[in-house]
């Protein structure tokens, strides 16, 4: 078996009794960790108006990592481009790109990445989303060199080589994806549901385009380790309290761990756990080796994107180190 890079999904996780600030710099060391442990690739998501993430302006955030790096790439995994003016995306993406050659990643999602009344407060229409391909492509265009006598410039953003992707968590983007020859990452760590289709899709339709030649798939993935299965299993009580918490409209800061939380809960919560984190790999480190051996030969998957909400950060750090050795000792114990 080939090795598969790993790389990093981070929220910039704001746990309960901390704030925005000291997310922000967890964020940085998390990143400089995971950079020396030889991961590929750190993004932030774009979420607004939510109390435990602090990552909303996601082009700041990605400057802040960057600069604080020298190596990993760094980028979006994703920004949300209902809510944004594609110039404007060009515009920032082309500064990250013009600051840090070499290592900006720009992903792009059609949800909003919130409410309706937050979408209302970023002024954009409700029904942004439905010309997604059409804004995907001018933003593609403002990447392109720029031709004599252009009206509408990306300054800076012409001419630069920003690699650009899909983000999805249904067919829809699959399907784009494929159309647009682009790499496509799936949100598998939180809606799991139709990930073999939406890949299975993207693979047959994918057409090869100046970016791409053939298809490559990234995959979500919720991953956390510790030294033994009990005490990973305590420390997922708090992504599953806090995905609980959003499911019931309540979403707040990440919650500390409470042990036997599943087994507290009715059957509505426990089925909506069981379905949107399906495909969380939870355990010690030869437990996380199976089931990422598991994953990856069940999807074929080019890369895994490992997000892992942990309360305490020093856990989420071992988890994380944790996971990038459980990658390579699946590897080194699969034959082939």
């Amino acid at each position: 078996m080939r090795a598969q890079p790993l790389s990093v999904l981070d929220l910039a996780p704001i746990p309960e009794g901390s704030n925005a600030a000291e997310a922000l710099r967890r964020s940085l060391d998390l990143a400089q960790h995971a950079e020396r442990w030889g991961y590929n690739r750190f993004w932030l998501a774009e979420h607004h108006s939510m109390p435990g993430i602090a990552s909303a302006a996601t082009s700041v955030v990605i400057g802040h990592i960057a600069a604080g790096t020298s190596t990993i790439r760094v980028g979006a995994g994703g920004i949300m481009l209902p809510n944004h003016a594609p110039l404007v995306i060009a515009e920032q993406f082309g500064t990250l790109a013009s600051l840090f050659p070499g290592r900006i990643d720009l992903g792009l999602g059609r949800a909003p990445g919130s409410d309706q009344m937050t979408v209302r407060a970023l002024r954009r229409h409700p029904a942004a989303a439905d010309s997604f391909p059409h804004d995907v492509a001018e933003l593609m265009y403002y990447f392109r060199p720029a031709e004599p006598g252009q009206p509408v410039r990306a300054v800076p953003g012409a001419g630069l080589e920003v690699p650009i992707w899909i983000l999805g968590s249904s067919l829809y983007g699959a399907q784009l994806a494929a159309a647009m020859g682009l790499p496509f990452a799936f949100a598998s760590h939180f809606a799991p549901a139709l990930m073999n289709e939406a890949v299975e899709l993207y693979r047959t339709r994918f057409e090869p385009s100046e970016q791409l030649e053939r298809p490559y798939v990234m995959l979500g993935l919720n991953v956390i380790a510790a030294e033994t299965d009990a005490e990973a299993r305590l420390l997922f009580s708090s992504l599953q309290q806090a995905f609980v918490n959003l499911r019931l409209g309540r979403p707040g800061q990440l919650p500390p761990p409470v042990s036997g939380y599943e087994e507290s809960l009715g059957p509505m919560e426990r089925s909506t756990l069981q379905h949107a984190l399906a495909r969380a790999v939870v355990g010690s480190r030869e437990t996380v080796a199976r089931g990422l051996d598991r994953f990856i030969g069940e999807t074929g998957a080019d890369e895994l994107m490992v997000t892992a909400q942990v309360f305490d950060h020093a856990a989420r750090l071992r988890s994380f180190e944790l996971t990038m050795q459980a990658g390579r000792y699946a590897l080194s114990a699969t034959p082939g």
